[in-house]
Parts: structure tokens; C-alpha cells; sequence
């Protein structure tokens, strides 16, 4: 299974190998807009896309980013209370 992380295109960095800036989360990172390039590079900065291991995969809009990162937000959260819960069942399995 892939994960794609929203991320916004701040700048574009290098035409010719087809980079840009994006942030993500508050984190800039440099990526490949070669997948989602239908025009002029610069016509992608304040778009937001999908990212998945530094390449930009898809074009979605502001409400799908936001619904995106509040879902991965929330996965975090469930992932934290099911790890306290393991934690607290092998504690009490070890008092037994």
C-alpha cells in the first residue's frame, strides 16, 4: 500500500530536472513534479499534490489536502492509544 502525503508547491527549483519545493506539513522538501507537469512548472506553485517518496503523484484540491492531513492526523492519534493499550495489557500480563 503507498501514502501519499498533501503537500503544497511553494517554488518551482530546477526546471530542467523538473524539482520544486513543497511543504509539507510546515517541512519544505525538494520534489519531482514530472508526474503531475502538464505546463509551464510554474503554473504548479500553490497547487497542492499527493507526495509519495519525493515525487509529486497527484493534483488535488485545498478541501481534499485538508481532509487528508486531518485523517492522518487522526490515524497518529488511534496509533497512540492502541500502543498505550498494548503497553498496558503486556504491564498487566507481567503482574500475572
Amino acid at each position: 500500500m503507498c501514502l501519499g502525503i498533501p503537500g503544497q508547491i511553494v517554488a518551482v527549483t530546477d526546471s530542467e530536472r523538473m524539482l520544486a519545493m513543497a511543504e509539507i506539513s510546515g517541512v519544505k522538501r525538494e520534489v519531482n513534479v514530472a508526474p503531475v507537469a502538464t505546463g509551464p512548472l510554474q503554473d504548479l506553485v500553490g497547487k497542492w499534490t499527493l507526495i509519495h517518496v519525493g515525487f509529486a503523484m497527484a493534483l488535488i484540491d485545498e478541501d481534499e489536502a485538508e481532509a487528508t492531513l486531518q485523517a492522518l492526523h487522526d490515524l497518529g492519534e488511534a496509533q497512540a492509544e492502541l500502543d498505550a493499550m498494548a503497553a498496558a495489557e503486556a504491564a498487566q500480563e507481567g503482574r500475572e
